[in-house]
């Protein structure tokens, strides 16, 4: 009979941001699926959670999801976390869900706090309906045809970004659309939360040194300036 598989959100910085639900998962199960072993110790440590942890990212998770889903067939209870937030959500977590359905195991899911949802709430941007495109690419021209992509889109665009690469983001951002309504969430939950909202051309007019995680919201207005994408690939 086979055993239990969980996906475990856990805090993206403050780590009273867990459920109850999600502890007493993680206390009772087998074994623990961790992006990183080191980063999910210290989660464990602040709840006194004592169960074996077992890596699993994105560079060895097509070489251990077969070994961890006959670790559930055999009856045990597994829990997989990502280092912060809800694992599948630019996350590992995908590959073991769908390996796990084809096996005929259905997962357990165990919501909670996401960086995405943060920072959807608080974008101030128009939220009945939106879209996550994962992570900007790095390339000039990919990234002005990801963001024309998302200006021209008529629902609110979320991404996540760099901070070494945010402000000639927010320079290419502001070159194709001036107008577009943006948000930099950086920080959420943790000690330097912040919330920087007004145009894209507003905000790629500032001038600091960016640190810390980042989630950019844009709502376009639908107007873009031709001519602005870079063709390199």
């Amino acid at each position: 009979m086979n055993g239990k598989l969980y996906l475990v959100s856990t805090p993206i910085g403050n780590l009273e941001d867990i459920t109850l639900r999600a502890l007493s998962v993680l206390k009772s199960v087998d074994l623990i699926a961790a992006e990183d072993t080191r980063h999910t110790r210290q989660l464990l440590s602040h709840y006194d959670i004592h169960v074996k942890l077992e890596s699993c990212h994105a560079f060895n998770e097509h070489g251990k999801v077969a070994g961890l889903i006959e670790f559930v067939k055999a009856g045990n209870s597994l829990a997989l976390v990502s280092d912060a937030g809800t694992p599948s959500i630019a996350d590992p977590g995908f590959l073991l869900v769908r390996t796990a359905l084809e096996a005929g195991i259905e997962p357990t899911i165990i919501p909670g706090v996401s960086a995405l949802t943060f920072a959807a709430t608080a974008s101030g941007l128009p939220m009945d309906k939106f879209a996550f495109w994962g992570f900007a690419p790095v390339k000039p021209g990919k990234k002005g045809k990801f963001l024309t992509a998302i200006v021209k889109d008529d629902r609110t665009g979320f991404f996540f970004e760099s901070p070494f690469r945010i402000a000639r983001t927010l320079a290419e951002l502001a070159a194709i659309a001036p107008e577009a309504k943006v948000a930099v969430i950086r920080e959420a939950t943790k000690i330097h939360e912040e919330v920087l909202r007004g145009s894209a051309a507003e905000l790629a007019a500032i001038k600091r040194e960016w640190k810390g995680e980042l989630v950019i919201g844009v709502h376009g207005t639908g107007n873009i300036i031709e001519n602005t994408i870079d063709s390199d690939d």
